[in-house]
This record gives C-alpha cells, structure tokens and sequence, in this order.
C-alpha cells in the first residue's frame, strides 16, 4: 500500500471539519439577564457559536440564551433548545452567504465597476466581464465590420493563476497585481490588473480589475 493512501485527506478533500476531543468537552457558564442566572453546560462549539451569533445580532450571548429560554417548548430543556437555535441560527445565516456567493453577485460587482474588469477561472478562462473591458477589447483589437466580440480572445498573465491564489492566501487576500496579455488573431494588447479572489465558496475564481 502506498504511503499516501495512508495520509490524511488535504482539507480541500474533507468533507467536514476534523473533531478533536477539546470539542466534546463540556464547558460550564453562568449567564446572567434581567437579575436571572442561569448555568449552563454545553460543548465548546456551541458556546463559539452563541459567540458569533451575539457578535453578528450586536448584542451579548445572555440576551440570546434569554430570548431561547422564553421560546423554548414546554416538552424540551434549555440546553438542547440552545444546541438547535445555534443550529438554525447558522443555518440560517450561511443561506444569506451563499445567496450573496454567486456569479450573480460577481456580475453586479463588475457592472459597478468603472474600469475594465473581468471574472476569470482557474483554467484562465473569461467567465463574464463588464462594458468597459469589452469595450477595451474592441478598442486595441478590433474586428471586422460584421463581428461583434472577438471569439478567439485569449489571454495570458504574467503570474500563474494558482500563485495568484497562493499569494492571496499568505498576504491576508491583499490584491495582487499582475501584467496581462490579451490577444486576438496577430493582434495583442498588454496591460496591469489588480487581482482578487471572488467571494464564491466553489470553483476558485479571481475577479481582475485592470489599471493599465
């Protein structure tokens, strides 16, 4: 058997984040609200989740554990009714990202945008792009009178796409700039663009906003 068919998987390839025993532990708090303390024992994640949530609600974990408490049935605990509301409540909020994650939410950045710029694949490949940059392609490399958009665009960076990727993950998503080639037929037109990662959770795609 090969060794890395004994290797753990790459967190690209995890399904799930791995568990550690620290995450089964229970922690105790007491919370007070409104003169009522409660005490309260719960696995770490939880309690780091009534954290993010207080966080994102602007207000503090034992307003949210009161709210739970006055909502929670009859037939069931405080605790597992908190368990369920951190549940719903990321639940409900990783919904918002994802609808905000999307191509949809990449073309409406780049039709904002008053400078040519452009969704681009890890294939180097042009997803979708805004007026000015098509209107930058027609400027440096016209067509022919009955041609709309050239077909055969292609295009070239002087960084590879996966350093651009792998300098974005070490400088805290800073943008990277880049000199690019873009050319159609014999005709080529070389210029500099600011690199980003596009706010989509899969594929990887960068979003390049050119400045020269």
């Amino acid at each position: 058997m090969s060794a890395s068919a004994n290797s753990p998987p790459s967190t690209h390839d995890r399904l799930l984040l791995p568990i550690t025993r620290e995450d089964f532990g229970l922690e105790f708090r007491v919370v007070a609200r409104g003169g009522i303390r409660r005490g309260i024992r719960l696995e770490k994640a939880f309690w780091m989740s009534l954290k993010q949530m207080a966080e994102n609600r602007k207000c503090t974990i034992g307003m949210l554990i009161d709210e739970i408490a006055k909502n929670q049935t009859k037939t069931g605990n405080l605790t597992s009714a908190i368990r369920v509301a951190c549940i719903l409540g990321l639940a409900d909020e990783n919904l918002i990202l994802r609808k905000l994650a999307s191509i949809r939410t990449i073309n409406a950045i780049l039709v904002a945008c008053p400078s040519p710029a452009f969704a681009l694949a890890s294939s180097k490949k042009i997803l979708t792009f805004n007026a000015p940059f098509q209107q930058l392609v027609k400027r440096q490399l016209p067509t022919g009178p009955n041609n709309d958009a050239r077909q055969d665009l292609k295009l070239a960076l002087d960084l590879n796409v996966a350093d651009i990727f792998a300098r974005l993950d070490a400088n805290g998503e800073v943008p990277i700039a880049s000199g690019f080639v873009i050319g159609a037929g014999e005709r080529r037109y070389r210029g500099q663009l600011n690199a980003v990662r596009a706010p989509v959770p899969e594929p990887e795609l960068l979003m390049a906003f050119v400045n020269g």
